[in-house]
């Protein structure tokens, strides 16, 4: 029945007949990639293994890549882009041989290389960004019914329903939990990587809710004191809450303070006083942090302390493998296993050793080049009104508290589409011009933010 995985793909071409190709994007493609798991495979000898949202891609990528590319502007974003799969592709091929190869490298491609394009093609207007974050967060308020679910039964409805239709390709994912409660992970696998999915989400929807992108009430009901945007803020609050993880909640922390230097007069100067905040508690934090966790597992006294003294032991451990092969890393699977640590809890780490400390280096400056680039931008704008209306700070610190969350969990399944989708989104507001474009586009509404891309999808 691993047949199904590929449906979304046969919905795609369907869409794109009836309708367009940035319509089957935003219905077709999103949908599979925040409602459907990513560890469900279509499994057939010699041929590549896509998921749901990678045969959903395929189709729309094929007639949409070339008029895309005709009209591309490059930018430094897409080289490292661009670099870091070329980086995974070959280092794969030189660890492992062709056919491991070609399948991470078709992961690359359609999980990577296409999200990314096809994010900076179709989303290059303000509309069509209002659109694709009130998608993303409409999938994840959805989600979270299923989450409470689980939070309450212990059980992922997902496994439960596609466990079915994909015998044994879900079993690696397991309902764990903290304090007699199950941290809720729905299709994303692991409650961790769901953590780092709603940490997007919930900033997406402060963006909507802070810029009045929201009717007042719902459609089918009025409710008196709380607004639609305030409802959906508060339950994508309760989705990241659901799943108990710390990295990617303090990640949604340090997202909103970078978020808040746009939120007042004179960002440059906030700029400085959040940062001097973030550093007066991030260093006595990060020293207690390491005192707490160099303890051992043996000594630690609370499951929290041993999951915190694991992941301080595995960079003690494995930095030194890592080494031995940093410019090409040992391949997907091949790196030396230390006895009793089999997972690999922190992504640069586990991204060092399957390929080289060079595609930690590439992912870590996109991440940083990213988040300048939005800095850079929101500051030389200014404020905008209403405050937290800023798309560009508020990118930045999704990025921020992104690149926080990947210290504690691998970058896996949907959470990898998801990052090239965002890039790609953030990529193409820069290049539209970035808050500059909200700023004009208030005080002369005849002239939104440019439309690239617009006669080519339309």
């Amino acid at each position: 029945m691993s047949f199904l995985a590929i449906l979304p793909g046969l919905f795609a071409i369907v869409w794109i007949a009836r309708r367009s190709p940035r319509q089957a994007y935003l219905d077709v493609y999103l949908f599979s990639l925040f409602l459907l798991p990513g560890w469900c495979r279509f499994i057939a000898p010699g041929t590549p293994d896509p998921t749901f949202y990678e045969a959903a891609i395929l189709p729309i990528a094929a007639v949409s890549i070339f008029p895309l590319v005709r009209r591309w502007k490059l930018s430094f974003i897409d080289l490292l882009v661009f670099a870091f799969a070329a980086q995974i592709g070959y280092s794969e091929y030189a660890n492992a041989g062709y056919k491991e190869a070609q399948n991470l490298l078709f992961d690359m491609i359609a999980a990577g290389v296409l999200p990314y394009m096809l994010a900076k093609g179709f989303l290059t207007t303000t509309g069509d960004r209002v659109r694709f974050a009130k998608r993303i967060v409409w999938y994840l308020a959805i989600l979270t019914v299923f989450f409470a679910c689980e939070f309450r039964f212990g059980y992922n409805p997902f496994r439960l329903v596609f466990d079915r239709f994909f015998p044994g390709q879900g079993d690696g994912w397991v309902t764990t939990f903290r304090y007699g409660l199950a941290r809720t992970a729905g299709p994303f696998g692991h409650a961790i990587l769901a953590g780092v999915v709603f940490l997007v989400g919930l900033h997406l929807q402060r963006w909507l809710e802070n810029s009045g992108h929201w009717e007042r009430t719902f459609a089918k009901f009025n409710l008196p004191c709380v607004t639609k945007a305030r409802v959906l803020s508060v339950t994508l609050f309760l989705g990241i809450a659901m799943t108990m993880v710390r990295g990617p909640q303090i990640g949604a922390v340090l997202a909103a303070a970078v978020c808040a230097i746009g939120s007042g007069p004179n960002p440059r100067r906030r700029a400085r006083w959040v940062l001097l905040a973030i550093l007066a508690i991030g260093i006595p934090a990060g020293i207690a942090g390491y005192q707490y966790a160099s303890v051992g597992r043996e000594a630690a006294t609370t499951a929290s302390q041993e999951s915190a003294a694991y992941r301080k032991e595995l960079i003690d451990k494995y930095v030194d493998i890592a080494k031995e092969r940093s410019l090409l890393g040992w391949g997907r699977n091949g790196w030396p296993k230390v006895a009793g640590m089999p997972s690999i809890d922190n992504y640069y780490l586990l991204l060092s050793l399957m390929h080289g400390v060079t595609a930690t280096a590439l992912l870590a400056l996109l991440i940083i080049t990213l988040i300048t680039k939005l800095l850079r931008n929101g500051i030389e704008t200014g404020q905008l009104k209403p405050a937290g209306s800023s798309l560009s700070f508020r990118l930045a610190g999704i990025y921020t508290g992104f690149a926080f969350a990947i210290l504690t969990v691998y970058m896996g399944d949907n959470v990898i589409p998801i990052f090239f989708t965002l890039t790609g989104f953030t990529d193409s507001y820069l290049q539209c011009g970035g808050d500059r474009t909200l700023l004009l586009s208030a005080s002369q509404p005849a002239t939104t933010s440019p439309r690239r891309f617009a006669t080519v999808f339309a």
